[in-house]
């Protein structure tokens, strides 16, 4: 708002950085721009002040989506007027000479001018979008097709920028979504650990095999150990035998050499005894049993027993 300063019959205007001032006297410009400083009289001037920097303005509104469920859209228009000399002709931006304020509420027109509009294009594209499109893509197709469409030339205002803040279904219908994706995020979690149970379960399936297989595998290797031990005892065995054999049948030839020798030995000691007399052979018998009988302390002979001895020896 310009500040103005009364004096009798005089008023003084200073104006802002950001307001446009635009003074007309008798239908002709006598000052416009913006950052003025000077005098008027208050009976001939025509004071117009526009606000040129920029202003957002928040919007709420309803809308309906394809397939008739109720949305709330909020988002925030940001605009700046870039020719104030349209704006003052369209919209009435005069003030009060002595107060400097507004005899109307331009802000208000221009407000009620771009959410009308604003609104047109969000309905149109929420119009063809249902309910679950709408609230996960609709704030971006929102913004863009106001963003596109929507403009202000004709008022002397640019559009700077538009913020979809949010696109909401009502609270009941909210909640059952978050129901719905509660429900669906919890099946999701499920799956997910009946998966890690399943894996887990394989896992210890696979380990379990892998044991079996090397069980299996070490109880082949134990019974091809045990059928070499076997074959190893068995030739051992083979071996003790065939060498015993060999010792049996050496000492079995020993002794029947031996007894082969003693028989031949005999034979020919028996064989020399045919040659020797048989007083002689009688003598040497009983020089033998002398030798092979106990030892006698004394010896009773008598002429019976020492006859027949005397006989034989005379002859």
């Amino acid at each position: 708002m310009a500040d103005i300063s009364t004096y009798p019959g005089l008023r003084h205007l200073r104006g802002a950085p950001t307001v446009h001032i635009r003074h007309v006297k008798k239908g002709k410009i006598v000052h416009e721009g913006t950052g003025l400083s000077f005098w008027f009289r208050p009976r001939t001037a025509v004071l117009s002040e526009v606000p040129v920097d920029d202003r957002e303005l928040p919007m709420l509104f309803h809308a309906r989506t394809q397939d008739y469920q109720d949305v709330t859209v909020q988002l925030t228009v940001t605009y700046r007027c870039t020719d104030p000399e349209t704006a003052t002709s369209r919209i009435d931006f005069s003030i009060d000479p002595d107060t400097g304020t507004w005899r109307q509420d331009p802000l208000s027109q221009i407000a009620n001018t771009l959410t009308e509009s604003t609104q047109q294009h969000a309905l149109k594209i929420l119009a063809i979008l249902d309910l679950e499109t709408a609230i996960r893509t609709g704030v971006e197709r929102v913004k863009q097709s106001v963003t596109e469409n929507l403009t202000a030339h004709h008022i002397g205002l640019e559009i700077i920028d538009v913020r979809v803040v949010a696109i909401r279904p009502d609270a009941d219908m909210e909640k059952a979504l978050q129901t719905t994706i509660r429900e669906k995020v919890q099946q999701e979690a499920d799956k997910a650990t009946y998966e890690r149970r399943a894996m887990a379960v394989e896992r210890e399936r696979a380990i379990s095999e892998n044991e079996l297989q090397n069980q299996i595998e070490l109880a082949k290797r134990e019974e091809l150990l045990v059928v070499q031990r076997g074959a190893n005892a068995l030739k051992k065995a083979e071996d003790h035998a065939r060498t015993s054999r060999i010792a049996d049948d050496a000492k079995a030839d020993g002794i029947r050499k031996l007894a082969e020798a003693e028989a031949a030995g005999e034979k020919a000691r028996l064989d020399a005894y045919k040659e020797i007399p048989q007083e002689t052979l009688l003598a040497l018998a009983a020089k033998e049993l002398a030798g092979n009988l106990p030892e006698i302390g004394s010896i009773t002979l008598t002429p019976d027993l020492i006859q027949p001895i005397l006989q034989r020896l005379a002859r």
